[in-house]
């Protein structure tokens, strides 16, 4: 009977990891099927109330800004695009940078607005649409959810979400705003701006001197510089295939 009593305690003592990894590993599948069942109007919407929360936490131009009124001018004839319903706004930061969320939501600092002409801002902003279109940002949001704990709210049966924290949304807020995108979305999101611009009757070179400035502004250092650079290396690479492709167009001599 002891040795009976002792072989089961000391199953159940080795037991106990091997229950504990295979919870692990169920919840990491679990996690993987939310993931995967996630649809894109799901991810918007979660996108949506990070943002709300970024909006919260950064100084927003207000409509009777300059800095609003000049960016509601630049974007009038494009609040929808690719289908897309978009969100614009301006932080009152002198960092140079911008980006957008599977959502829509566009956001543009101060910093770039101060350097850029309104067609270079155009072509920046179509660059960051072009990741929401090829949902890049879509991608960008899954990979934050995996991180965060916030991923166990998610009700994927019926398409019904639980509220983020403020925490949580300010949490995958920031890991959008820094995510980093690979070499070919980069390239993707490129093209995708050049032909926007294309397709607008906008001047494509506006994408190649947007490039420009930002490569120099790499070389020169300084801060306020370092997010938008950072994450888009080889600026003068870019922008001479910019002014390469639209030669070939006849768009440039």
């Amino acid at each position: 009977m002891k040795k009976i009593t002792y072989i089961l305690i000391g199953g159940l003592l080795l037991a106990s990891p091997i229950v504990s990894q295979a919870q692990s590993i169920g919840q990491a599948a679990m996690d993987a099927i939310t993931l995967a069942t996630l649809s894109d109007d799901q991810v918007a919407q979660l996108s949506r109330q990070a943002v709300e929360q970024m909006d919260a936490q950064n100084p927003v131009a207000g409509a009777g800004d300059p800095y609003a009124a000049r960016l509601a001018k630049i974007v009038a004839r494009h609040r929808t695009v690719s289908g897309i319903p978009m969100n614009y706004k301006v932080y009152k930061i002198k960092d140079v940078n911008a980006f957008a969320t599977a959502d829509g939501s566009v956001r543009v600092f101060q910093g770039l607005m101060d350097i850029m002409s309104d067609n270079e801002l155009l072509a920046i902003m179509g660059h960051e649409i072009g990741h929401v279109v090829n949902k890049d940002t879509r991608d960008a949001m899954k990979s934050a959810l995996k991180r965060s704990v916030a991923l166990n709210l998610i009700g994927s049966g019926g398409g019904t979400l639980a509220a983020l924290t403020r925490s949580q949304a300010a949490a995958i807020g920031n890991a959008l705003y820094s995510a980093n995108f690979s070499r070919q979305q980069e390239t993707e999101a490129d093209d995708y701006s050049y032909s926007f611009l294309k397709k607008n009757r906008y001047n494509v070179l506006a994408l190649a001197t947007s490039f420009e400035k930002l490569a120099k502004m790499s070389g020169g250092g300084g801060g306020g510089v370092a997010e938008i650079v950072s994450s888009h290396p080889d600026s003068q690479k870019r922008a001479q295939r910019v002014r390469d492709r639209a030669k070939k167009d006849g768009l440039a001599r």
